[in-house]
């Protein structure tokens, strides 16, 4: 099988999608790496930079075809409580990439976390959804540690 190779990436479509790959978070942070798509293609990814792939974003292949981006739905918490911004206050507090939506937050999973805001009157439920935090506070896509 012949592999396309993608060299650029965009935030929305430009035409009609040639396919879809479907990554978790952790998945959609790279620079190279073969993808396979929906349908089955090979797609040799080979950006200049690594970056950060959102949901809806389009890798251009080579030939100019587009493949979609798609979140794909992961293990996360579901953080509700009646102080929403002091929960979300705590949750960023840990550098913890978070989804904010009108009455939750998402997070991906962690035991420590989970156990923090349950101390501090959050309830928590485990969760499959597709992961969409908010980037970092740059416009960088992604949130960083102190040392960056």
């Amino acid at each position: 099988m012949t592999q396309s190779i993608a060299r650029a990436y965009h935030a929305h479509a430009h035409k009609a999608l040639a396919a879809q790959i479907a990554l978790d978070y952790e998945g959609r942070f790279l620079r190279r790496k073969v993808l396979t798509t929906d349908d089955g293609q090979s797609v040799l990814v080979d950006l200049p930079k690594t970056t950060s792939l959102d949901h809806g974003g389009v890798l251009v292949l080579e030939d100019g075809r587009e493949i979609g981006i798609v979140a794909a739905p992961e293990d996360l918490l579901e953080v509700t409580g009646d102080d929403l911004p002091r929960l979300a206050w705590h949750i960023g507090n840990r550098h913890t990439p978070c989804q904010i939506e009108d009455g939750r937050l998402l997070i991906q999973r962690d035991h420590v976390i989970r156990d923090m805001l349950g101390k501090i009157g959050a309830t928590v439920r485990e969760v499959v959804e597709p992961f969409t935090p908010e980037g970092g506070a740059y416009g960088h896509g992604r949130t960083h540690g102190h040392s960056h």
